[in-house]
């Protein structure tokens, strides 16, 4: 018997375009999900690459205007992978047509949009998930498993950093420097990431945001034009004049978490000679765990409860039987990359809609919201020069 499907609508066309394109083709190819997702209709803005990137990716529909594909009757979930600004908006119709709703990161640009469209999830009771993709490298979601098993005892301090170059001179005035579209430049772009890792880590939440510095290096940057203006930052092109560059290219805070632990937090690009480098270094009463993406799918894990004459760090290369998610890939040391994160949370997602448990918990817009008042603690103790209480944070 041929299984149920879902038809899967995404909006969006650019870098997050065509990672969830690659990750919902690919996940019937390497999992065996009990749903079988049909790329039914893909959306996005201009209409002279429509239909190339449909047919590259193997969307059966291409569509302009994005409140048509939310009423589609036949569309079962909404992807959303557009700037930050337009989640809402999306997320609200796709819900009220009683959509399932996947929604790239950070839920939205601003504390108030997020608010929104978690209570619209509450009233319309729909599934909801957010692509905080990292937790699906298997060396993080091992890491969620063996605090959760208590192999590093009570934590009790996290570091976390979230360090990129890109974004230095040359580079022109795209959506990710304005306030109005991105909300915030690399803290809503990357601290996000690292304050989710950590959340989705420890099984705790952080309570206080302080000590916080947002700096904005580069003030103005070339204009863009037409339709590249809409698009991601890397390698385009600039007009001749220049604007206000209105968000912040790096962000530092400290914060605590509600175990106790004392945590700090670090997003930048601006840090010349890292790529994509993030990650964290947990540290409890019987063990630690350390992860850099750079070499992802890696876990090292230092065991306080050993021997003294062989304590030690050691390092799990997370891609042997038992690992989260290396079962469906290659062969123990061949190694997975970035994309399969993408493609291991389509199978969560798709696990989730049939009512099954998902490899590692997905977060949804309830738990995002979560990560967006850490996000709005950490811009209110910057602007106030303050300690602030997550309580004040609603």
């Amino acid at each position: 018997m041929s299984k149920k499907t879902v038809n899967v609508a995404l909006i969006g066309q650019a870098f997050m375009g065509r990672a969830h394109s690659n990750g919902w083709s690919q996940v019937g190819r390497f999992f065996d999900p009990p749903l079988s997702p049909v790329l039914h209709t893909f959306c996005a803005r201009h209409g002279e690459s429509l239909q190339s990137f449909a047919a590259r990716w193997g969307w059966k529909k291409a569509e302009t205007d994005w409140r048509a594909v939310c009423a589609d009757p036949d569309v079962d979930l909404v992807d959303i992978g557009t700037p930050n600004h337009l989640h809402r908006p999306m997320a609200e119709a796709a819900l009220a047509a009683g959509k399932a709703v996947a929604c790239e990161k950070p839920l939205a640009g601003t504390l108030d949009d997020a608010r929104r469209m978690r209570d619209a999830a509450r009233r319309a009771g729909a599934k909801t998930f957010v692509w905080y993709c990292y937790r699906r490298c298997p060396a993080v979601a091992l890491a969620h498993q063996l605090v959760k098993a208590g192999r590093i005892g009570k934590v009790r301090h996290v570091r976390a950093v979230y360090l990129q170059s890109w974004a230095d001179e040359s580079v022109p005035l795209a959506w990710r420097f304005d306030r109005k579209r991105a909300g915030s430049g690399s803290h809503g772009d990357l601290n996000a990431h690292i304050v989710d890792m950590t959340r989705f880590v420890t099984g705790e939440e952080i309570v206080e945001v302080s000590g916080a510095i947002a700096e904005t290096f580069i003030r103005r940057r070339r204009r863009m034009v037409g339709a590249a203006a809409g698009g991601l930052a890397e390698g385009l092109a600039g007009s001749g004049k220049t604007g206000r560059v209105t968000v912040d290219d790096a962000v530092l805070f400290l914060a605590r978490f509600s175990g106790g632990a004392v945590a700090s937090f670090e997003a930048t690009r601006m840090a010349t000679g890292n790529l994509n480098r993030h990650g964290f270094e947990i540290n409890g009463t019987k063990g630690a765990l350390r992860f850099n993406f750079e070499r992802m799918m890696e876990l090292d894990y230092f065991d306080a409860t050993a021997d003294r004459a062989v304590r030690g760090w050691t390092t799990i290369y997370c891609q042997q039987g038992g690992h989260p998610y290396a079962g469906a890939w290659w062969p123990a040391a061949h190694a997975i990359g970035y994309e399969h994160t993408f493609t291991n949370m389509a199978y969560d997602i798709l696990c989730a809609l049939a009512g099954n448990a998902p490899v590692a918990p997905l977060p949804d817009f309830e738990d995002a919201y979560q990560t967006q008042r850490v996000l709005e603690a950490a811009l209110r103790a910057a602007r106030e020069r303050r300690a602030v209480p997550l309580s004040e944070v609603r």
